[in-house]
């Protein structure tokens, strides 16, 4: 892919100038003034140098002398004050919220991608792709409520709390439930009704019908909800009460897959009695061996997928191979087989 025109990279160092070359003002010239910042940048690709040069107008009766000029393109690449890539602080954002790793998993995770850190320089970068969240709701997000409005008479709207870690501030984040819009995401000290009304209020305030709410039941939002739209039909989130009402299926469950997966452990000592066999029969088992270790790794997504069902019918289905293979092995011992060996001799 060819570097831009604007952009020099001797050795390990890159350099950005201006994307034009003309004042804005006068017409005349730009000509480099000084060098506006410079820092090192950790990207996922690795550490680069990155100078960034500003130019003035170079007509000394420009009407704005004192106005300089910088790359744009060079602002992109990493936050004022952190020495991050955006695509750090993205990763971070994506490990946390799908992925759902702790800050320590997150440090581990970014030291394996060759990203130098730690627990707390990781808990930064987290608060500050907070702040990146937090910022993304712009003037384009109010075109797509008005798309919704269109299409569904207003807008839906759920309100959840993530806690990165115990201790730690909580982030509220309120969604737009048709178009999955994110239109506010904020870290609160305090999860009382009247924090979170501070939180409800500014979406109340962009003019647009709110037809519906759907949160995970928490009592301070549903106050909080209740206080500001109290008109406005609330539902509990179908996921959190199907998660509720089969707590004590989940629960069972728990204690199946504990039972079959103690039943299965002790594979590690056969392991070691085949490490220097090349048989075919103990190739075999190897391979049986390494299925049942697939199991103890095995894990659902209660309440939908219950991973002691899972580990229940992944085992049984190894337990019918085996017996298959066994019997097999028995049918080719038999005394008939022998005989029937011996005559063919």
């Amino acid at each position: 892919m060819p570097l831009p025109k604007n952009r020099i990279v001797p050795k390990d160092k890159m350099y950005f100038r201006p994307e034009f070359e003309h004042c804005l003002h006068c017409g005349a010239k730009l000509k480099r003034s000084h060098t506006a910042w410079k820092k090192n940048i950790s990207t996922l690709h690795g550490v680069i140098q990155v100078w960034s040069m500003a130019y003035a107008c170079s007509n000394v009766s420009c009407e704005f002398p004192n106005t300089f000029y910088k790359s744009a393109e060079a602002d992109l690449l990493a936050m004022k004050h952190t020495s991050y890539g955006f695509d750090v602080l993205a990763l971070v954002g994506q490990l946390r919220f799908k992925q759902h790793m702790t800050i320590a998993e997150i440090t581990e995770e970014l030291s394996d991608r060759g990203v130098a850190t730690s627990e707390r320089n990781s808990q930064r970068l987290y608060e500050r792709y907070l702040t990146l969240l937090r910022s993304s709701v712009t003037d384009h997000v109010k075109e797509e409520l008005k798309q919704v409005v269109n299409s569904h008479g207003g807008i839906m709207i759920s309100m959840d709390g993530v806690q990165p870690e115990k201790g730690n501030e909580t982030l509220y984040v309120v969604r737009e439930v048709f178009s999955g819009t994110i239109l506010v995401a904020k870290s609160v000290k305090s999860s009382g009704a009247e924090e979170l009304k501070e939180l409800i209020q500014p979406v109340i305030d962009l003019g647009f019908p709110v037809i519906g709410i759907v949160t995970d039941g928490q009592q301070s939002i549903r106050m909080a909800m209740e206080s500001l739209l109290p008109d406005v039909p609330y539902q509990y989130c179908q996921y959190h009460y199907l998660k509720d009402i089969a707590k004590p299926i989940v629960d069972l469950d728990r204690k199946l897959k504990t039972g079959i997966k103690k039943s299965l452990r002790g594979i590690r000592e056969i392991e070691r009695k085949l490490d220097k066999s090349t048989s075919e029969e103990s190739e075999v088992v190897k391979d049986y061996l390494a299925a049942v270790r697939s199991v103890l790794l095995e894990d659902g997504n209660p309440p939908l997928d219950l991973p002691g069902i899972r580990i229940y019918e992944t085992a049984e289905v190894i337990q019918a191979s085996l017996q298959t293979c066994l019997d097999k092995k028995g049918a080719l011992a038999t005394p008939e087989r022998f005989q029937n060996i011996q005559q063919t001799e």
